[in-house]
């Protein structure tokens, strides 16, 4: 079966729901189930965007990071903690920064873009985002004769 098939939803009134002007649906029937491992992994994807954030979470998760980025996978709600109700959102993080970065503004950057990731990709109102730094992350010195190392990891995307 080499030949991809493609589905094309149908329009909200074939299926009897109500549409505005602007056709976006005002209400569908059935119910939509947004969990919190979902929200987690949005806000995590967008904390880990965020310049001065070396990774997520606490060492033991960190460290258990270690081993599944060794084998290949990724956990990208590691170190973040949503509460979903039903139209809004709590989101905490624990974070590692990168020295030399302020860590206020760091948080500040963190809290407003998961604010957007998470209000724009899940549709709920967030009504708070905590932020909790706890280590700082100071990148090795970079030994003599080596030309081009990272002396920083890049951030995960």
């Amino acid at each position: 079966m080499d030949q991809q098939e493609s589905y094309t939803a149908p329009e909200p009134e074939a299926v009897g729901a109500p549409v505005s002007e602007d056709r976006q649906t005002v209400a569908a029937s059935g119910r939509t189930v947004i969990s919190d491992s979902a929200v987690a992994k949005i806000a995590g994807i967008a904390a880990r965007a965020v310049p001065g954030v070396y990774s997520l979470g606490s060492a033991p998760s960190r460290a258990l990071g270690a081993i599944r980025d060794a084998v290949g996978s990724q956990d990208h709600a590691a170190g973040v903690r949503a509460e979903v109700g039903e139209t809004q959102v709590a989101v905490d993080l624990n974070l590692v920064a990168v020295y030399g970065y302020p860590l206020h503004d760091v948080a500040n950057q963190v809290r407003a873009a998961v604010y957007r990731a998470v209000e724009s990709l899940v549709g709920l109102e967030v009504i708070e985002v905590n932020v909790e730094i706890n280590d700082v992350y100071v990148a090795p010195p970079v030994k003599a004769g080596t030309r081009g190392a990272l002396s920083e990891r890049e951030p995960l995307q």
